[in-house]
């Protein structure tokens, strides 16, 4: 039996959304034979802030038990899928101040040649899910990592829309993620843990 891809799922997520697909991507990984953590970044935001949104504050307690993101999660990792709400078209600032924190394994080469993709959430059509993750990918490029994006690789890709990476439009908490969101979460797994396990053979 082949060694099996070891994938990490890191994300931000405040209200939920980001958290639900991030469990889609989970559960299909693992069907595809995937070795999987799921792992959150740190909060940042104050309790004022928390507490002006129920439904963030509810989620906050909702995955306490859910482990903080470590660097050696990174490390540990053949593939890394990475899952941020958009902020003005950019990733959370509380996933990217876990990234900034990579700088010593950047620099000892221990973030290349590993498999990396994406997923996002907006709350308005057209609110910066595509720049949101085309961001994140700058980034990985600078890890010397590769970027397995879905593409239109899938017949339901063109349902979607979106060849970048799952992204779901959530109308402040008023579209829960829906059949769609979960089988473009499903395409992008199996075609991350797909193009991991073929690198890994190959080397």
């Amino acid at each position: 039996m082949a060694d099996p891809v070891k994938l990490s799922v890191v994300y931000y997520s405040s209200t939920g959304t980001i958290s639900e697909i991030a469990a889609a991507l989970v559960a299909e990984a693992e069907s595809a034979g995937a070795e999987v953590r799921l792992r959150k970044a740190a909060e940042l935001a104050p309790d004022a802030a928390i507490d002006s949104n129920p439904a963030w504050r509810a989620h906050l307690e909702a995955t306490k038990s859910v482990p903080e993101v470590s660097a050696e999660d990174i490390v540990w990792s053949d593939a890394v899928i990475f899952g941020s709400p958009t902020r003005y078209g950019n990733i959370a600032a509380q996933l990217k101040q876990f990234i900034d924190t990579l700088g010593g394994e950047w620099a000892q080469g221990k973030l290349a040649d590993k498999v990396y993709s994406g997923f996002t959430s907006s709350a308005t059509k057209h609110g910066g899910q595509e720049s949101t993750l085309l961001a994140l990918y700058n980034t990985i490029h600078h890890f010397g990592g590769i970027i397995v994006s879905p593409g239109y690789t899938d017949g339901s890709k063109f349902v979607d829309g979106n060849p970048y990476g799952t992204s779901h439009v959530d109308g402040q908490g008023q579209f829960k993620v829906d059949d769609e969101t979960r089988t473009a979460a499903a395409v992008q797994a199996r075609r991350v843990v797909k193009i991991a396990q073929q690198l890994k053979a190959g080397a």
